[in-house]
């Protein structure tokens, strides 16, 4: 068990799931930062999260999945639905976060990324051909959580509940809920599927659930540094993916979040909730839903120092892959991986991270159901 663990999980089983233990804090100071008037230098923890389902102790494929994986790996070289991006340098980060500062200049070579997140009628083409069970589907593991309650091994993943009327932004409790039974094809619990929804981007996905599929697709995550050079699409500097401005023309770019957080959202993009891919216009290199909708995972290891450090060693960063390691100070002993794009959740009154440069950070065993993924190929 990591280290922090033991006394994250001696809470309520509700609080148990949810908490990360001190990101809630750093969310909360975030947004007594804007009651207050104030522009919050925060953070670096997601602006729509702050949840995290505890790690499982589980494989990520089992050895008919792996055996899978090298047979279909051959057959999935195809970048057919895939974007070249021709690579080049840019300026990485933003002076919003403070974990998306300095901003440094990066250069990256060539690569082929998915036109949109990964569907779900892809991730289930992968499950038929896999028999994959993602960590949303699988029960705690007794020996990891030996004071819960048997009925509390049931397997679920965090769902966003919107309250009633308007809470505390200091509490995320307020608005997540763990759901027994809740996961990629039952995204708001048992009782709902994805009649109709082939088209939406796959949720509750964490991080090995990613890479399995990338593994048989004969693909894998993109870098940090890809996923925003990518996002960018060519416009350097930019806060937006698509330029300047939040609204240009008054129009909203991305499916994010309009009304009174987290209580009422006035879906003036169309959206209250997670969109079909490509409801919105691509960016300059084609790519569909780089900005809002769902967080999308990376293959780096977060650190909210790394960036610092990277420019201590070199003028220019060529293809950087991230730190060796983990370590978020809001939550020391518990690894995290970066996570892009914000969400459907994302709003000026508690975050900006659909910002290109800006960053997430997740417990790699954890999803929601705002939190999906893409791919990239070098071929």
């Amino acid at each position: 068990m990591k280290p922090s663990q033991t006394n994250r999980w001696s809470w309520t089983w509700e609080g148990r799931i949810l908490l990360i233990a001190f990101g809630i804090y750093g969310i909360a100071q975030n947004s007594a930062g804007r009651s207050q008037g104030t522009t919050p230098q925060s953070s670096s923890v997601h602006c729509d999260a702050g949840v995290s389902r505890h790690s499982l102790h589980a494989a990520l494929v089992t050895e008919a999945v792996e055996a899978s994986v090298l047979s279909k790996s051959e057959a999935h070289k195809s970048p057919g639905g895939m974007v070249w991006i021709p690579g080049g340098r840019f300026w990485m980060g933003t002076d919003h976060m403070e974990d998306a500062q300095p901003v440094h200049e990066v250069e990256v070579k060539g690569f082929w990324m998915d036109r949109t997140d990964v569907t779900n009628e892809e991730f289930a083409q992968f499950v038929k051909a896999t028999g994959y069970v993602t960590v949303a589907e699988r029960p705690l593991d007794p020996k990891e959580f030996p004071n819960l309650a048997p009925e509390d091994l049931a397997p679920g993943s965090v769902v966003f509940t919107p309250p009633t009327g308007p809470v505390s932004l200091n509490n995320p409790l307020g608005w997540w809920r763990f759901v027994r039974g809740a996961n990629w094809g039952h995204p708001q619990g048992p009782n709902s599927n994805l009649r109709g929804k082939e088209k939406y981007p796959v949720v509750h996905i964490a991080w090995p659930d990613a890479i399995a599929y990338a593994t048989w697709a004969g693909k894998r995550l993109p870098t940090e540094a890809e996923w925003e050079f990518a996002a960018r699409g060519g416009l350097d500097r930019q806060n937006y993916v698509w330029g300047k401005e939040l609204k240009p023309g008054g129009k909203w770019r991305a499916n994010t979040f309009q009304g009174h957080f987290p209580d009422h959202n006035t879906a003036e993009d169309s959206y209250a909730g997670v969109a079909p891919v490509a409801s919105f216009e691509p960016n300059g290199y084609g790519l569909y839903d780089m900005s809002g909708n769902v967080w999308q995972w990376v293959s780096d290891w977060y650190r909210p120092d790394y960036y610092a450090g990277l420019i201590r060693t070199r003028s220019l960063a060529a293809n950087p892959e991230g730190p060796r390691d983990s370590f978020d100070p809001q939550e020391p002993g518990v690894q995290k991986r970066v996570q892009k794009g914000g969400s459907f959740l994302c709003t000026d009154q508690y975050c900006e991270r659909y910002m290109p440069g800006a960053r997430g950070k997740g417990d790699p065993d954890t999803g929601t159901n705002h939190l999906g993924f893409r791919c990239v190929s070098a071929q």
